[in-house]
């Protein structure tokens, strides 16, 4: 690189020798937004959301971020003597599961989504997986 013949540095007129960015300011903007992101993840991992189907017969229970914590069936929901009845049941636990991840996506996106928008690998960056657990 050439020196400039004034002998002052070219990007001093951009203000701030580096376009007039606030590096320091920039830091601690991004430390924020990775605690703010981190107390969301936390209250979602100690939120608890349910889905249902069949009148509630069968209960789902997920964290918001997902992981199952429960499953409550009605007594009588099916007779469960045959393999007719429990292939039954088990479509109608897969419907709640389904119902309650739909609510966790949903609270997750909520709220984290407004803070990790443009971060690859969450909702609302370029090429995320679809749905805010990244579920597909």
């Amino acid at each position: 690189m050439t020196e400039d013949p004034s002998g002052q540095n070219p990007l001093e007129a951009l203000g701030g020798g580096l376009g007039g960015l606030d590096l320091g300011g920039l830091l601690q903007q991004a430390q924020q937004m990775q605690n703010q992101l981190q107390a969301a993840q936390q209250e979602l991992a100690e939120t608890i959301v349910s889905g249902s189907v069949a009148g509630g017969a069968v209960t789902v229970s997920l964290t918001g971020v997902g992981e199952l914590t429960g499953v409550t069936i009605t007594p009588g929901t099916v007779d469960g003597g045959d393999e007719e009845s429990l292939a039954e049941l088990g479509d109608l636990v897969v419907a709640a599961y389904r119902d309650a991840r739909a609510k966790a996506d949903a609270l997750a996106n909520e709220k984290i989504g407004p803070l990790a928008g443009g971060m690859p690998g969450f909702p609302d960056a370029p090429g995320a997986p679809s749905g805010p657990l990244g579920f597909v």
